[in-house]
């Protein structure tokens, strides 16, 4: 019986259906400049820094927007054939298959950006695995301006399920309007993700404690210059300001997330033109 009972126990936990407690997450922003174009050296530096960090306790690990690729897109010398080149096929890709392996022996879920090409069409995508490498699923950038029209535009705003609950994504740009942020928290994201590549001025903290504190939930920015964590107050409660490789690590309680300020007190009929306007 108590064989049978220890058996069971290593069954739920494998499959990730046993948490001490799904409200306390350990995560891990991962910040570092890379190189354009060169998939093979940003890949080794974000290896080195997870196995650096393999006795934080980190549950997430996050990169910055297109952190595979160094954000080729928006760099001088494009060509589409260079672009063809540095897009990953999600079925196939090598660099996807060592991030589930990666994740699955570090015992860690990880958000990693890259460049994806899928039906003829490039996308800015985040991929998240579990800890079990396994996909949770992706996110494509919704939001895309200038350079970014090289990418076609993601058409949902998803919400990942994880053994934390709901988690929200974010990239870069998509995170200048209030109602993304505001949808994901809807859907029931305590916590929200931002990878990102531009601005990471002082303002843009700014923007991102209000996005905290309006949807009264944690928000993680990170970026090759910084990172920093926001709370429900919009407090920034760890920050890091390096693009030396390393990983900004914050302990985070999902127990404070509440609706106990502004969600409750929303008023939604007297939204209705948000869905109408253009």
């Amino acid at each position: 019986m108590r064989k049978f009972f220890l058996v069971l126990f290593l069954l739920f936990a494998t499959a990730g259906l046993w948490a001490e407690d799904a409200n306390n997450v350990r995560v891990g922003l991962f910040t570092a400049m890379p190189v354009k174009w060169d998939l093979e050296a940003n890949w080794s530096t974000f290896e080195r820094s997870v196995e650096a960090h393999a006795a934080s306790g980190i549950d997430i690990i996050v990169t910055p927007e297109c952190f595979l690729d160094g954000y080729a897109a928006a760099a001088k010398d494009w060509t589409p054939d260079k672009f063809e080149k540095i897009a990953q096929d999600f079925a196939t890709s090598p660099y996807l298959a060592r991030l589930r392996a990666l994740a699955e022996k570090r015992r860690v879920t990880i958000l990693f950006g890259y460049t994806e090409k899928k039906d003829g069409k490039y996308y800015n995508a985040a991929l998240m695995v579990d800890r079990n490498g396994k996909t949770v699923r992706q996110y494509y950038k919704t939001h895309l301006q200038a350079h970014d029209l090289r990418f076609a535009p993601g058409l949902e705003l998803p919400v990942f399920d994880t053994d934390w609950g709901k988690l929200g994504v974010l990239i870069c740009a998509d995170r200048r309007w209030p109602e993304t942020a505001r949808v994901l928290r809807l859907r029931g994201s305590r916590l929200t993700l931002v990878p990102s590549y531009g601005m990471w001025h002082e303002d843009n903290e700014w923007w991102m404690r209000t996005r905290s504190y309006e949807n009264e939930n944690y928000l993680a920015f990170v970026h090759p210059n910084v990172a920093f964590v926001t709370d429900p107050k919009g407090k920034v409660i760890a920050k890091m300001q390096s693009n030396v490789p390393g990983i900004l690590v914050c302990d985070i309680d999902l127990s404070q997330v509440t609706e106990d300020r502004h969600l409750k007190d929303r008023r939604p009929e007297l939204y209705r033109d948000l869905g109408l306007a253009k």
